[in-house]
């Protein structure tokens, strides 16, 4: 029996804990959280035996061999470095640090440990994003040229996820003041990784970044809205292929989009999640002279949170391990010195 624990009880801790609830041999021992009534509830609601309201006090007092690390972007790296110090493997969330830095500085730590360390890049579960890596790497399409992706939200002129100009969950997303980086910081390590995973790594990036007018002063109470909302990113792979990446919180008609296109030169192939998690268009072969595009149903593929728990279970620590999240951690703290220097930024 795996026995785990979840550090942080905000909106993506009850997927976590309904996660590892439908894996055989997998327990949700403890829940810890710096408010213990937000603690106690959450283990009360999916039925985990210990609440605390400190993390030193659980990892003395309870047994389990890792944690889900769940807090917010600020708290990743000092919750993970205390979980490492106490002998704890850890999946965090994303992105893994607010900084390469401090990132690389978990990735060592977990690594001089000979502990498991997984970072929670969910797009990752779909099997057409897997299955993608997969044909490429087959050399179904040939050399890759060129990718395009984007991610596209329209919260901003959308209230499918709510008011955005009346409550915090939204408002602090758009306030630097309040720790957001902006979409490229928000959900930019979703598609950056989406765009890297199935092609290699990039070799640099420029960027540009907006943040369009949203109310009078650009201020809703205690919010600046000065966070980026819209990103441009051009990218060079290191393999010689050509990127354009982008994301915004307004694109009307898109409530949470990822969309992939890639090229090479026998063919290209397309992963649109909002139209399946679990199929790809690719165009190949013969196809390519009458540009006919054919569905592919792409094979199961694990989660992140069943890699976690099998990588505990062998010692093989599964992607996308702490030094990937480092990397994508660079790509994005590149984006925003490319958009600060108005300059290409070599990775």
């Amino acid at each position: 029996m795996i026995k785990l624990a979840i550090v942080g009880t905000g909106g993506m801790a009850k997927q976590h804990a309904e996660s590892y609830a439908k894996i055989p041999d997998c327990q949700v021992v403890a829940v810890c959280d710096v408010d213990y009534a937000k603690a106690q509830a959450f283990a009360k609601n999916h039925a985990i035996a210990k609440a605390y309201g400190d993390l030193a006090e659980m990892l003395a007092d309870c047994q389990f061999d890792g944690i889900s690390n769940v807090t917010p972007d600020r708290f990743h790296k000092p919750v993970t470095l205390q979980a490492i110090a106490a002998g704890k493997h850890v999946l965090c969330e994303k992105p893994l640090a607010v900084n390469a830095a401090d990132a690389y500085e978990m990735a060592t730590a977990a690594s001089a440990a000979g502990l498991i360390n997984m970072v929670n890049l969910s797009y990752r579960d779909a099997p057409a994003i897997q299955h993608a890596k997969t044909l490429i790497q087959a050399g179904d399409i040939g050399a890759i040229k060129h990718i395009e992706a984007s991610y596209l939200q329209s919260w901003l002129v959308s209230n499918q996820w709510g008011d955005w100009k009346s409550e915090d969950m939204w408002l602090w997303r758009l306030s630097s003041e309040h720790g957001s980086k902006g979409v490229l910081g928000d959900v930019g390590i979703h598609i950056l990784d989406f765009a890297c995973f199935p092609v290699g790594e990039a070799s640099e990036v420029y960027c540009q970044l907006a943040c369009f007018d949203k109310a009078p002063d650009n201020k809703i109470g205690n919010y600046t809205l000065d966070a980026n909302d819209s990103a441009l990113i051009q990218v060079k792979y290191a393999n010689g292929a050509m990127g354009s990446i982008h994301t915004t919180r307004w694109a009307s008609g898109q409530i949470n989009s990822l969309r992939l296109r890639i090229y090479g030169d026998k063919g290209g192939l397309e992963v649109d999640l909002d139209k399946s998690l679990n199929s790809l268009q690719i165009c190949r072969g013969d196809n390519v002279h009458n540009a006919v595009w054919e569905t592919i149903e792409c094979p199961a593929t694990p989660n992140n949170y069943l890699r976690f728990v099998n990588s505990i279970k062998t010692g093989i620590n599964d992607q996308p391990d702490f030094n990937h999240g480092a990397k994508m951690q660079t790509m994005i703290d590149g984006c925003f010195e490319s958009d600060r220097l108005k300059a290409t930024i070599k990775l």
